[in-house]
């Protein structure tokens, strides 16, 4: 999702940040295609950040009024894929920034929903939410993991499975997990909300290598977390 816009452009973080909020999925909700996908064997994305407000005076939907580092900022940025970033910058009059903003809006409120991140009165009630979400990511990382004997061979495809599991599966579920666990932060004891924010990075760690390749040793994922709101 890369952008070259200057000071315009977003930063490492934001991206970061967009990539969370978008979930995998196109932002504009009468489209919501996947980002990521399986094309014959190969695993292709085509995600793009739009700026709501142009990142030039001369732009799509300017603003002369805003700063360079404003256009590029978290909140002047929506993810869509490629055929909706091409609709929004060419056809701006039927798209104006209202609009595209309101899509953010309802993008948030729809993964709310779908990722169960509502408010429990209880631990064994978040758990059961988290459970099979651990049990997936665990699943897939046994089966498809960079520790597996076939991902020693370059030409087996395995490295390229198991970026395909990252970005459809495991990456998912992990802002799925994050999500659950942060709006019920409050049935957390001291002890889980240091694992729950260990986890986090643990979740930064793995888009930054595998989503903007930062090939640097990452955090591990924390022995304990497993077992978060487990009674």
């Amino acid at each position: 999702m890369a952008c070259s816009r200057g000071a315009a452009a977003p930063t490492a973080h934001t991206q970061k940040r967009l990539f969370a909020a978008s979930a995998g999925f196109c932002q504009n909700p009468s489209c919501a295609s996947l980002l990521f996908s399986e094309e014959a064997g190969k695993s292709i994305h085509i995600a793009e950040m739009a700026h709501v407000y142009a990142a030039s005076n001369d732009g799509p939907r300017a603003n002369a009024a805003m700063t360079k580092n404003a256009r590029g900022s978290f909140e002047n940025l929506i993810v869509l894929c490629s055929n909706c970033h091409t609709k929004v910058d060419k056809a701006p009059e039927a798209y104006p920034d209202s609009m595209m903003l309101g899509w953010k809006r309802e993008h948030a409120r729809k993964l709310e929903a779908v990722f169960g991140a509502i408010r429990l009165d209880n631990r064994i009630d978040v758990h059961a939410l988290l459970e099979p979400l651990l049990a997936e990511n665990h699943a897939i990382f046994n089966q498809y993991g960079p520790h597996i004997e076939a991902a020693l061979n370059p030409e087996s495809g395995a490295a390229e499975q198991w970026m395909r599991k990252m970005l459809t599966r495991i990456i998912p579920n992990s802002h799925r997990i994050l999500a659950i666990l942060d709006i019920n932060r409050h049935l957390a004891t001291p002890e889980e909300k240091l694992v729950l924010e260990q986890f986090r990075q643990h979740v930064d760690d793995l888009q930054a290598f595998h989503i903007e390749g930062i090939h640097q040793d990452g955090s591990r994922f924390p022995a304990d977390f497993a077992k978060i709101m487990e009674n």
